[in-house]
């Protein structure tokens, strides 16, 4: 039982990252409590957060984190933050010429920003706050406490609608962050035509020079500070140069801590704005090169997406029961995975029993099988009231969890290992409570712990897998800027509502939210690889996309990138003769 705090830094490659990553922060810190009278949260903070100092004196609490994106992609964020008042504006030049002025509007902040920047300057956010007060301790800005940032904002959550002003990931960051954390690429510009970091090899080249030492910079500050480092948590973009940059920062994480875990949760977006049938094949040629590079030089790799697939023409996008995203804003899918993510990071942050990232790795990663795949009930369907072994007993015909990996189960019951996390369960039954004598009316509502209820199910689909389980009772809470996309079924935690609100009756804003996620190894994925592999193998890449090659990799180093593909497919296929392999597949083996 102990609770030694093992540190995590993470780092963001991307844009899209930064948008799941923007999410995931928020929710980590509207999580965040400074109340000594209340039992310590099952996560700890401290493995993901640290504590800093302000020159003012002030306690600081923020995310250990590594953020790279391009030029333009900030909007009204400063590079170096706000928490520690530096001002790089200060140095003079002496000119004896003309002068002419170009004066540019500075970006505009949404309302959410703006009623950030009031809360940091302690001004009251609105009439009904003028009573409220709170002696927590403050929350970076050394005038605002945490507490009383969650509060205030979740007050006023349904005011909020971001859907029309969300450009950047910065229009709806909550927290502050440190000045060591954004690394912006001038070399690439987020938005126009010229010069895009499109391709593998474009991100492959960047890490030299001064882009290498600022992150060499930034890794040895955050990780040198720490007591007990488990390992890196990497968010990296698969669909464009930031697969190529990954692939490096991977490769030097890997060399430079080695015995550490490298978890890297590869991101892709339903759709690319302004996407190109040319842009749709650099897509397609950077998933796979991605896919193979990441993986070799990480503990283990899971694509994260809602995409119905990694190829040109993927299925459409996931759905799930009591969502309603719009899978074209990147500011709701990718809150969608971070609500995941969430879940699916628990083994790690936790304060007692955790288990540390290279034994999640080790349980999962088996025989260089180090690409896994990610599903999810989000959020998992229990009745408010009920018990846990009512909402599985409504499931027993199908697993309520829907791919986060663009990889369909095969629903054969045959996986090599996986770890099932159920988050967000307080204030209900785990176990069911009949009456003396009374018959069960399952067998799940005979067993007397919400371990045996939740393993007894799982292996009702996988009956000889090696399965591990975490049961965390303290919910995902949604305060703003979470995008209110829950159906009206839905309670203010999450649950189930055994009757519809009224027609014409306020609809409650979804506060906190149970989730059941799975991480699996199986056979499934070598079906998974194998597509990949030929969506890219049958391209001629020298005639359809030619100046892909122009910036690297070479057409040699690509082949061969192309053949441990193959390979890395072949590790998961299963020789027992339990899996059916489709004739494309077994073509491939004979090439």
């Amino acid at each position: 039982m102990s609770s030694l705090c093992r540190e995590v830094v993470t780092l963001q490659l991307g844009h899209y990252s930064n948008f799941v990553g923007t999410h995931w922060w928020n929710l980590q810190d509207a999580s965040l409590s400074y109340d000594p009278e209340l039992p310590p949260s099952e996560i700890q903070s401290d493995v993901v957060f640290r504590e800093g100092q302000t020159l003012g004196g002030h306690v600081t609490y923020t995310p250990r984190l590594i953020a790279m994106d391009l030029k333009g992609s900030l909007q009204t964020l400063r590079q170096e933050g706000s928490l520690y008042g530096t001002d790089k504006g200060t140095t003079t030049f002496t000119w004896e010429g003309d002068i002419m002025m170009h004066e540019e509007s500075p970006p505009t902040k949404n309302f959410f920003l703006q009623d950030l920047d009031k809360l940091d300057k302690g001004e009251i956010l609105a009439d009904d706050f003028a009573d409220f007060a709170s002696s927590s301790p403050p929350q970076c800005s050394g005038s605002v406490s945490v507490e009383t940032v969650n509060s205030r904002l979740d007050r006023v959550q349904k005011g909020y609608k971001l859907e029309g002003s969300v450009r950047v990931w910065s229009d709806f960051l909550r927290i502050h962050l440190h000045p060591r954390t954004i690394s912006v690429i001038h070399q690439y510009n987020h938005d126009g035509e010229a010069h895009r970091l499109e391709a593998f090899g474009q991100g492959e080249a960047l890490l030299q020079g001064a882009v290498l030492e600022e992150l060499e910079d930034k890794l040895h500050f955050f990780v040198e500070e720490c007591d007990y480092l488990q390992g890196f948590q990497v968010l990296c973009d698969l669909a464009d140069g930031f697969a190529g940059l990954g692939s490096k920062v991977t490769e030097m994480l890997q060399d430079s801590y080695g015995g550490r875990g490298i978890l890297t949760w590869g991101m892709a977006p339903v759709s690319h704005p302004n996407s190109t049938p040319m842009k749709d094949l650099y897509h397609l040629i950077n998933y796979a090169l991605g896919t193979v590079h990441l993986a070799n030089h990480s503990s283990f790799f899971c694509p994260l997406t809602l995409r119905g697939g990694l190829g040109r023409r993927p299925a459409s996008h996931t759905a799930f029961p009591h969502l309603t995203y719009d899978p074209s804003l990147w500011y709701h899918s990718s809150s969608v995975l971070a609500l995941a993510l969430d879940s699916l990071s628990v083994p790690y942050r936790l304060r007692h029993n955790s288990v540390p990232m290279w034994q999640v790795a080790d349980a999962l990663a088996v025989s260089g099988r180090k690409v896994v795949a990610a599903y999810g009930a989000v959020p998992f369907p229990m009745m408010h009231g009920s018990s846990l072994p009512d909402a599985l007993s409504v499931c027993a015909d199908a697993l309520p969890w829907k791919p986060l990996s663009a990889c369909s189960e095969l629903g054969d019951g045959r996986c090599y290992g996986q770890l099932v996390t159920l988050k967000g369960f307080e204030g209900q039954r785990l176990v069911s409570s009949l009456d003396p004598g009374t018959q069960p009316p399952t067998p799940l509502h005979s067993l007397h712990s919400g371990e045996d209820i939740l393993a007894s199910y799982i292996r009702s689909f996988y009956p000889t897998t090696p399965l591990a389980l975490q049961l965390v009772s303290t919910p995902s809470k949604l305060t703003a800027p979470f995008p209110q996309i829950f159906s009206q079924s839905l309670g203010a935690q999450g649950f189930l509502q055994s009757q519809a609100p009224p027609p014409g009756s306020p609809v409650p804003a979804v506060s906190s939210a149970p989730v059941l996620t799975s991480l699996q190894s199986g056979p499934a994925l070598g079906s998974w690889l194998s597509e990949l592999h030929r969506g890219a193998s049958t391209l001629d890449i020298r005639r359809t996309a030619p100046s892909f090659l122009s910036q690297g990799p070479e057409m040699a180093d690509y082949q061969e990138a192309l053949e441990q593909l193959r390979l890395l497919a072949r590790c998961y296929r299963d020789d027992s003769g339990g899996v059916t392999r489709s004739s494309s597949e077994e073509d491939d083996d004979d090439d």
